[in-house]
């Protein structure tokens, strides 16, 4: 993404930890977990590279169409996934807006739009602000999970109070890289 080079450094390290934590969540007993977690762990590590400062590494054309087919590949999905479950509805609007991101990167690397923010673009920033805030909100009240014989030890991939943190992060992660944009 454009920038400067210590801020995406340090979003790369937040996008690949919470990736890797993903890929943790992926061990959960609860199928629906570990379905949610892989579409998390791809959102997470593709944030990760595609934050890479271009100060560094200016990757070829082709990079980014390649990313706008892998990450429409994953709206496609959620887009079915969302038939039963809603919390996929996020993970569309997420895998969208890296393809967004990814066209605007193939159409323009390297150079700023200073003619303002463009519709899209201030559209995903609101819905990732309100998500931030409204997930920030939902971690307050996390409940402990329980079995119907009492509670019992909750492993790293079923902790609901790090899965929300992990999407926490992640939607702080697409802010700082839409303004970039």
């Amino acid at each position: 993404m454009h920038g400067p080079a210590s801020p995406g450094w340090l979003l790369v390290a937040l996008c690949a930890a919470t990736g890797a934590y993903c890929l943790l969540r992926m061990r959960s007993a609860v199928e629906e977990q570990r379905r949610a977690a892989g579409g998390e762990a791809l959102m997470g590590f593709g944030m990760a590279v595609m934050a890479v400062p271009t100060a560094v590494v200016v990757p070829p054309h082709w990079v980014w169409v390649a990313y706008a087919v892998v990450f429409g590949g994953a709206a496609l999905r959620a887009l079915w996934a969302a038939r039963t479950n809603t919390h996929h509805l996020h993970h569309l609007v997420g895998a969208g807006a890296m393809v967004y991101m990814a066209a605007a990167m193939a159409s323009s690397p390297g150079h700023h739009e200073h003619g303002g923010v463009a519709p899209l673009t201030g559209a995903l920033l609101l819905y990732f602000t309100v998500y931030v805030l409204w997930s920030g909100v939902r971690l307050v009240p996390v409940t402990a999970v329980a079995t119907a014989g009492g509670a019992r030890s909750v492993g790293w991939g079923d902790r609901p109070e790090l899965a929300r943190v992990c999407r926490l992060s992640m939607a702080i992660g697409m802010l700082a890289m839409l303004l970039t944009l």
